[in-house]
């Protein structure tokens, strides 16, 4: 092998990947309008990712964040950080929702539309809307047709909003005197997203 070679064929460096549908807050809720009717706070033109993230995590409403993070983050992104989020804030899930959750991790990991159909097929005719069952409807959500025979899409917005029903409900089944660290954790997570855009 020459060294022409070797700088060729190894220098096969993949450039970081983007979490984020938009580059700005303010464009986000430009072209997703409907998250406007689930926080509190909006962005201005000219903040940053992860400047907005921080200023909604110290207002009166953290909650915000939460919804600016599901929202944020490209679908498969979201779902995985609301997969943590929920496991982190309830680690028992209760026996019947095993199944489920491993499902929303099976498309997570191989994001097949037979994957994503049958998660939403359980989703939707589970007896509660429990964060595990938000989660799997936020996976049938994610984009592409509803059914074999459907070509309806779903709107863009569906999926964020239910993995930030998910998220929510997780924190609120926590007691009062543990919801404050719990979010404190989740938005940790979050973060982590917003470093690379």
């Amino acid at each position: 092998m020459t060294a022409s070679q070797d700088d060729s064929d190894f220098d096969q460096t993949i450039p970081p990947q983007s979490s984020l549908r938009y580059d700005r807050p303010y464009d986000l809720y430009r072209g997703i309008p409907e998250i406007s009717g689930f926080t509190r706070h909006r962005p201005t033109e000219d903040e940053d990712p992860l400047g907005y993230l921080d200023r909604l995590r110290s207002s009166t409403t953290p909650e915000d964040a939460i919804t600016y993070t599901a929202f944020a983050t490209e679908p498969r992104v979201a779902i995985q950080w609301g997969l943590n989020a929920v496991r982190m804030t309830l680690p028992d899930i209760p026996p019947d929702e095993v199944q489920l959750m491993s499902w929303v991790t099976q498309w997570i990991e191989h994001p097949t539309t037979d994957n994503r159909w049958r998660t939403l097929q359980v989703a939707l005719f589970a007896p509660r809307r429990s964060p595990a069952v938000y989660l799997g409807l936020a996976v049938g959500w994610s984009g592409g047709p509803l059914a074999p025979n459907d070509p309806v899409s779903v709107p863009e917005w569906r999926s964020p909003r239910a993995v930030n029903a998910a998220v929510l409900r997780a924190v609120g089944q926590v007691g009062l005197a543990e919801r404050s660290v719990r979010l404190a954790r989740i938005l940790d997570l979050a973060t982590g997203l917003f470093r690379v855009y």
